[in-house]
């Protein structure tokens, strides 16, 4: 009888180490580290080069920075989702390429400025992820587009053209979802070597936008993620 209740203990030991091991070796060992936070200093992820050059002697800034100016193929717009899986921390980082827009410039101020994603492209490190956002998640098929809208303008400091880094905030309508909300975007900008390059980070809370927590089986995640941008305009 007691060996009987030896075995029993000892199976179930080894289910508890396999329950919490397992997660944690596929996401310390196993796993691919997720992606760093876009800045204007560090490299962009995939084919994307740097954007800024650390050398400031090779910094051309434009003498006249007003009129239009277009988002390039090198932008770079995402999410990033806290996950837990069976007590173990991790992140799922989602990527695209795939945003066009436009920003215009008048009296030392952004007048105008939108920008558009195809939500159909971003893409992750794991497919079951990728297939979970663009179906249950994000119903891509349905709201295919994500947008913003800037609606008050920008005022630009005096120096906005000396290639330094400046802060500000980017007050718009966000779309996700097919749901819009007000936000205030707090970005970074630099204009440099005839690019205006803008980096940003906001907060979303999903269920502001009718989004359905992306938690599934034994992965959950917050009531909340990262939209993080970095667009690239030139001319």
């Amino acid at each position: 009888m007691n060996l009987v209740r030896k075995n029993v203990v000892a199976i179930a030991i080894a289910a508890l180490v396999l329950l919490v091991g397992a997660p944690w070796l596929y996401i310390n060992v196993i796993k691919d580290d997720a992606p760093s936070r876009l800045t204007l200093d560090t490299q962009a992820p995939a084919s994307v080069d740097t954007i800024v050059s650390s050398d400031t002697t090779s910094v051309v800034a434009p003498d006249d920075i007003a009129g239009v100016w277009t988002i390039g193929a090198d932008s770079v717009v995402g999410y990033r989702v806290k996950e837990i899986l069976i007590g173990q921390s991790s992140e799922g980082v989602g990527r695209t390429s795939a945003v066009t827009g436009k920003l215009e410039i008048a009296d030392n101020a952004v007048t105008t400025a939108e920008f558009s994603i195809d939500m159909a492209t971003l893409k992750s490190d794991s497919d079951k992820r990728d297939a979970q956002f663009s179906g249950r998640i994000m119903d891509t098929a349905t709201f295919p587009v994500a947008t913003f809208t800037l609606t008050t303008p920008i005022a630009l400091p005096q120096n906005a053209n000396s290639g330094e880094k400046f802060s500000t905030t980017a007050i718009g309508s966000l779309m996700l979802r097919g749901s819009t909300v007000v936000v205030t975007i707090p970005i970074e900008a630099q204009l440099t070597n005839g690019k205006i390059a803008v980096q940003g980070t906001i907060s979303i809370v999903f269920a502001d936008y009718g989004i359905p927590n992306p938690s599934i089986g034994p992965v959950k995640t917050q009531d909340h993620g990262d939209l993080e941008l970095l667009l690239i305009f030139g001319r």
